[in-house]
């Protein structure tokens, strides 16, 4: 059996990353989880990984060495056109909710991937 664990992330405002992040993954808040300083967020299937979110004084200086990969069209193989559609519509949702496309990644013709920031500047990659 695997080991249950949490992705634990520093943040300026728990709450608001929190929030994108939940919009990001279909997350939902962790039930009974209040705390000013923290936010906690689920996989309302209990599938994947709680994502915890503490405030820290000190802002990001450097690039993560670990991101979050948003595959939006499951694993491959895909229609690449369909893969596509479904990046880009994934991306407009994002870049609505707060964060920023940085720049499109190809595979030889096709989309393969769309490197984003979170709104506290943290990358993560649509696929």
């Amino acid at each position: 059996m695997a080991t249950h664990w949490t992705l634990g992330c520093d943040a300026a405002d728990p709450h608001r990353i929190a929030a994108f992040w939940a919009i990001a993954l279909g997350y939902v808040a962790e039930p009974g989880y209040d705390d000013p300083d923290g936010a906690s967020i689920i996989d309302p299937d209990g599938v994947g990984p709680a994502i915890g979110f503490l405030r820290v004084p000190e802002g990001k200086t450097a690039k993560n060495r670990m991101h979050i990969d948003i595959r939006v069209a499951g694993e491959p193989p895909w229609n690449m056109a369909e893969h596509e559609q479904l990046i880009r519509a994934k991306v407009a949702e994002l870049v609505t909710a707060g964060a920023t496309a940085v720049r499109e990644e190809s595979y030889g013709e096709h989309l393969g991937h769309v490197v984003m920031l979170d709104p506290e500047g943290n990358e993560f990659d649509v696929a």
